[in-house]
């Protein structure tokens, strides 16, 4: 197939004339279709309802220690909760506290408590001229924005295959006392899917910070969320290797049942060493009395243990794999040769990230709004909505039906079609 650059300018504008018949004809359909934001779909929903019927009116609301989940006691969690979250995030029980809903949540107050109260007794982060993040980019939008909330100022850090770019992460980290953190997306990264390497984990873990309360913020949202059974990508355990590198308190793992179980009635959880954790539980008990523990008894009864984990997210994995793969054969088949995007092939998490040719990105996210398929804005995949080459566009297949996502991602395939051409005939 010839790439667009190396047609002549009448190839150019007969190809453009023929794609605005096509976008006239689909804007007429009216459509409505939104692939914005990693949102699971209704059918994958519906595999959780039994859920609700574990626990009703008649049940023992005990915890197997006895406690009454009904009420006070047990505010860090429960134990059998902490037991199941702690083997899906690959780390022990005794370095878990469970939260609410939402890790989101915790990663907000953990920086908010760094900014007011400061870290393990360092002079918080509000009181000094400058606090720099940096921002591994492409990169999850809703990190960049508690960050820029605080007024903390983010560095982009190229994303490659196998990680952030350590030779610049080292650079800032090593010799900038101003860096308080890193936000991480470590397994299946949002948007683009990459796994840490092994070495990146390492070379994370053996950091020499020039401020004593730099911390790693290692969003581990997607660990079990694999597509394919016989391709599960792996990760070396950060609090493990952290503690071999004589650094045991420079990470924060998050982690949550958000994508597994209910996105708004999940629970989710903090690990992190113990020195750390006892300067967190210092503020949590004067913020919290405790969270759901009835909603952590009715995760742990559904799912019993991790194995019951693991067979939950094969039926995700069914659910979402063809609407992946719808998105993935029909960019192969439209725009391979073209010469105008690359875009990534993940083995699990939420998003594919396609990378546009320079200044087409917001063109192309608004020529799809028009024809009614809502996509992430462009931009939101860097700090402050800003990227600087106006080209990575986040794609969620999750929420869209099979159907769905099929018509949405020709659209999206029009789009970047149109707005490619007319980028170079300038």
């Amino acid at each position: 197939m010839k790439a667009y650059a190396e047609r002549n300018r009448e190839e150019l504008l007969s190809l453009k004339a023929a794609l605005e018949e096509q976008f006239q004809a689909e804007e007429a359909k009216g459509l409505s279709l939104n692939m914005a934001r990693g949102k699971p779909g209704a059918s994958q929903l519906a595999i959780s309802m039994p859920m609700l019927d574990v626990i009703n009116g008649k049940s023992d609301m005990n915890t197997l220690l006895g406690n009454d989940t009904r009420n006070y006691g047990d505010w860090d969690g429960i134990g059998e909760c902490r037991y199941l979250m702690a083997d899906m995030m690959e780390v022990k029980k005794d370095n878990v506290i469970i939260c609410g809903n939402s890790s989101l949540n915790i990663m907000y107050d953990t920086v908010m408590r760094s900014m007011l109260m400061g870290v393990n007794g360092s002079t918080p982060w509000c009181k000094l001229d400058k606090v720099k993040f940096l921002c591994p980019v492409p990169g999850y939008d809703r990190h960049f924005k508690i960050t820029e909330l605080f007024g903390i100022e983010m560095i982009n850090i190229p994303l490659g295959e196998d990680g952030p770019d350590m030779d610049l992460v080292e650079q800032y980290v090593n010799g900038d006392e101003a860096v308080k953190g890193i936000w991480c997306v470590p397994k299946y990264s949002n948007p683009t899917g990459i796994t840490y390497s092994d070495e990146v984990v390492r070379r994370f873990a053996n950091l020499k910070p020039k401020a004593e309360d730099f911390r790693i913020y290692w969003d581990n949202a997607y660990c079990i969320h694999h597509l394919y059974e016989d391709h599960q990508e792996k990760i070396l355990n950060i609090l493990e290797e952290c503690e071999k590198a004589g650094n045991p308190n420079m990470v924060y793992v998050f982690a949550s049942t958000s994508k597994v179980s209910f996105p708004g009635s999940g629970i989710s959880a903090i690990a992190t060493s113990l020195e750390n954790m006892e300067y967190i539980k210092k503020f949590m008990t004067t913020q919290i009395i405790g969270h759901d523990k009835i909603n952590q008894l009715r995760h742990v009864r559904f799912f019993k243990n991790i194995d019951g984990l693991t067979a939950h997210m094969k039926k995700h994995a069914d659910l979402m794999r063809p609407k992946f793969e719808a998105v993935l054969d029909i960019l192969e088949a439209e725009l391979s040769g073209l010469g105008i995007g690359s875009w990534t092939r993940p083995k699990g998490g939420y998003f594919i990230s396609f990378d546009a040719m320079p200044g087409c990105a917001k063109a192309i996210v608004a020529k799809c709004k028009e024809l009614g398929v809502v996509l992430t804005d462009a931009g939101a995949t860097y700090p402050y909505g800003n990227d600087p080459e106006d080209s990575n566009i986040r794609i969620a297949p999750s929420f869209p039906t099979p159907e769905e996502m099929l018509e949405a991602t020709k659209i999206f395939v029009l789009c970047v079609k149109l707005a490619s051409i007319e980028k170079l005939l300038g």
